[in-house]
Protein backbone atom coordinates (compact mmCIF):
# COMPACT_ATOMS: atom_id res chain seq x y z
CA UNK A 1 0.00 0.00 0.00
CA UNK A 2 1.35 3.26 -1.17
CA UNK A 3 1.86 5.65 1.96
CA UNK A 4 -0.49 9.01 2.22
CA UNK A 5 0.88 12.18 2.32
CA UNK A 6 -1.99 14.59 2.65
CA UNK A 7 -0.26 17.44 4.41
CA UNK A 8 3.00 17.22 2.27
CA UNK A 9 3.28 19.82 -0.21
CA UNK A 10 2.13 22.30 1.66
CA UNK A 11 5.71 24.22 1.60
CA UNK A 12 6.90 23.85 -1.80
CA UNK A 13 8.63 26.97 -1.19
CA UNK A 14 11.24 27.76 -3.87
CA UNK A 15 10.29 30.83 -3.82
CA UNK A 16 11.48 32.03 -0.56
CA UNK A 17 15.38 30.85 -2.80
CA UNK A 18 14.08 32.99 -5.74
CA UNK A 19 13.84 36.61 -4.41
CA UNK A 20 16.13 38.85 -5.41
CA UNK A 21 18.49 40.12 -2.60
CA UNK A 22 16.65 43.38 -1.26
CA UNK A 23 13.20 41.41 -0.80
CA UNK A 24 14.59 38.49 0.27
CA UNK A 25 16.53 41.07 2.97
CA UNK A 26 13.14 42.44 3.88
CA UNK A 27 10.84 40.39 6.32
CA UNK A 28 8.55 38.31 5.36
CA UNK A 29 4.87 38.50 6.54
CA UNK A 30 2.01 35.91 6.46
CA UNK A 31 0.26 37.32 3.60
CA UNK A 32 3.56 36.62 1.96
CA UNK A 33 4.38 33.06 3.00
CA UNK A 34 0.60 32.36 2.31
CA UNK A 35 1.62 33.28 -1.32
CA UNK A 36 4.48 31.37 -1.48
CA UNK A 37 2.73 28.41 -0.03
CA UNK A 38 0.26 28.69 -2.75
CA UNK A 39 2.38 29.56 -5.67
CA UNK A 40 4.61 27.04 -4.75
CA UNK A 41 2.22 23.97 -4.33
CA UNK A 42 0.67 24.66 -7.51
CA UNK A 43 4.19 24.44 -9.37
CA UNK A 44 4.53 20.79 -7.67
CA UNK A 45 1.18 20.26 -8.68
CA UNK A 46 1.98 21.53 -12.34
CA UNK A 47 5.56 18.78 -11.98
CA UNK A 48 3.32 15.89 -10.72
CA UNK A 49 0.97 16.05 -13.52
CA UNK A 50 3.35 15.68 -15.86
CA UNK A 51 5.75 13.22 -14.21
CA UNK A 52 2.10 11.09 -13.86
CA UNK A 53 1.17 11.31 -17.85
CA UNK A 54 5.00 10.86 -19.36
CA UNK A 55 7.01 8.76 -16.97
CA UNK A 56 8.53 5.45 -18.87
CA UNK A 57 8.86 4.05 -15.23
CA UNK A 58 5.70 3.12 -13.04
CA UNK A 59 7.05 4.06 -9.76
CA UNK A 60 8.11 7.97 -10.98
CA UNK A 61 4.60 8.01 -12.59
CA UNK A 62 3.26 6.91 -9.19
CA UNK A 63 5.68 9.49 -7.59
CA UNK A 64 4.20 12.14 -9.83
CA UNK A 65 0.37 11.60 -9.02
CA UNK A 66 1.47 11.15 -5.31
CA UNK A 67 3.03 14.39 -5.85
CA UNK A 68 -0.03 16.12 -7.15
CA UNK A 69 -2.34 14.56 -5.23
CA UNK A 70 -0.91 15.57 -1.96
CA UNK A 71 -0.03 19.39 -3.88
CA UNK A 72 -3.73 19.74 -4.39
CA UNK A 73 -4.92 18.64 -0.95
CA UNK A 74 -2.66 20.50 1.28
CA UNK A 75 -2.63 24.07 -1.37
CA UNK A 76 -6.89 23.32 -0.19
CA UNK A 77 -5.71 23.22 3.14
CA UNK A 78 -3.89 26.88 3.05
CA UNK A 79 -6.15 28.30 0.56
CA UNK A 80 -9.14 27.46 3.65
CA UNK A 81 -6.46 28.39 6.42
CA UNK A 82 -6.10 31.61 4.61
CA UNK A 83 -9.94 32.16 4.15
CA UNK A 84 -10.35 31.44 7.79
CA UNK A 85 -7.68 33.59 9.22
CA UNK A 86 -8.86 36.54 6.38
CA UNK A 87 -5.45 36.76 4.99
CA UNK A 88 -4.96 37.85 1.61
CA UNK A 89 -1.70 36.24 -0.37
CA UNK A 90 0.04 39.02 -1.23
CA UNK A 91 3.34 37.48 -3.49
CA UNK A 92 6.81 38.65 -2.69
CA UNK A 93 7.75 41.41 -4.29
CA UNK A 94 10.06 40.36 -7.51
CA UNK A 95 8.92 37.42 -6.95
CA UNK A 96 10.59 34.72 -9.95
CA UNK A 97 9.19 31.86 -9.46
CA UNK A 98 6.47 31.49 -11.94
CA UNK A 99 9.04 31.96 -14.77
CA UNK A 100 11.50 29.59 -13.40
CA UNK A 101 9.05 26.98 -13.08
CA UNK A 102 7.95 27.30 -16.85
CA UNK A 103 11.81 27.25 -17.40
CA UNK A 104 11.61 24.12 -15.15
CA UNK A 105 8.65 22.77 -16.83
CA UNK A 106 10.24 23.61 -20.31
CA UNK A 107 12.98 21.86 -19.36
CA UNK A 108 11.46 18.53 -18.33
CA UNK A 109 9.23 18.50 -20.97
CA UNK A 110 12.25 18.64 -23.15
CA UNK A 111 12.93 14.85 -22.12
CA UNK A 112 12.03 11.54 -23.29
CA UNK A 113 11.85 8.44 -21.57
CA UNK A 114 14.42 7.37 -18.90
CA UNK A 115 16.10 10.85 -19.37
CA UNK A 116 12.48 12.25 -18.24
CA UNK A 117 12.27 10.08 -15.58
CA UNK A 118 16.23 11.11 -14.34
CA UNK A 119 15.45 14.48 -14.81
CA UNK A 120 12.06 14.49 -12.80
CA UNK A 121 13.82 12.67 -9.73
CA UNK A 122 16.91 15.44 -9.87
CA UNK A 123 14.57 18.22 -9.82
CA UNK A 124 12.42 16.94 -7.01
CA UNK A 125 15.49 16.06 -4.92
CA UNK A 126 16.66 19.48 -4.99
CA UNK A 127 13.22 21.04 -4.87
CA UNK A 128 12.71 19.50 -1.97
CA UNK A 129 15.91 20.11 -0.18
CA UNK A 130 16.17 23.26 -0.99
CA UNK A 131 12.13 23.65 0.69
CA UNK A 132 13.03 21.79 3.78
CA UNK A 133 16.01 24.23 4.03
CA UNK A 134 14.06 27.36 3.49
CA UNK A 135 11.16 26.32 5.77
CA UNK A 136 13.70 25.79 8.70
CA UNK A 137 15.82 28.59 8.33
CA UNK A 138 13.54 31.04 7.12
CA UNK A 139 9.89 30.64 6.52
CA UNK A 140 9.30 28.98 10.33
CA UNK A 141 11.09 31.53 12.30
CA UNK A 142 8.88 33.95 9.88
CA UNK A 143 5.31 33.19 10.74
CA UNK A 144 3.56 35.59 13.10
CA UNK A 145 -0.18 33.27 12.91
CA UNK A 146 0.45 30.26 15.35
CA UNK A 147 -2.38 28.39 13.13
CA UNK A 148 0.00 28.68 10.47
CA UNK A 149 2.80 28.10 11.44
CA UNK A 150 1.29 24.92 13.43
CA UNK A 151 -0.11 23.61 10.06
CA UNK A 152 3.71 24.38 8.39
CA UNK A 153 5.49 22.21 11.42
CA UNK A 154 2.75 19.67 10.84
CA UNK A 155 4.11 19.43 7.18
CA UNK A 156 7.83 18.91 7.68
CA UNK A 157 7.83 15.22 8.08
CA UNK A 158 5.65 14.73 5.14
CA UNK A 159 8.14 16.99 2.96
CA UNK A 160 10.85 15.11 4.03
CA UNK A 161 9.11 11.74 3.72
CA UNK A 162 8.33 13.16 -0.20
CA UNK A 163 12.31 13.77 -0.34
CA UNK A 164 13.21 10.21 1.14
CA UNK A 165 11.23 8.39 -2.20
CA UNK A 166 12.39 11.00 -4.60
CA UNK A 167 16.02 9.92 -2.98
CA UNK A 168 15.52 6.19 -3.53
CA UNK A 169 13.63 6.85 -7.18
CA UNK A 170 17.12 8.67 -7.71
CA UNK A 171 19.40 5.75 -7.10
CA UNK A 172 17.03 3.15 -8.27
CA UNK A 173 17.46 5.13 -11.85
CA UNK A 174 20.85 6.24 -11.44
CA UNK A 175 21.32 1.67 -10.99
CA UNK A 176 22.61 2.22 -7.50
CA UNK A 177 19.47 1.44 -5.39
CA UNK A 178 18.55 -1.68 -3.76
CA UNK A 179 16.24 -2.25 -6.67
CA UNK A 180 18.33 -1.49 -9.56
CA UNK A 181 18.70 -4.05 -11.95
CA UNK A 182 21.87 -4.99 -12.75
Amino acid sequence: MRPSFSLIALLALPAVLLLPAPAAAQALDDPTIVAIFDAANTADIETGSLAAKRAQSKEVRDYGAMIAHDHEAVRQMGRDLARKLGVTPTPPAGDASAKTQAEAMAALRAKHGADFDRALVEHEVAFHKSVIDAIQTTLLPAIQNPELKALVEKVVPAFQAHLLVAQRLERQLNGTGPTATK
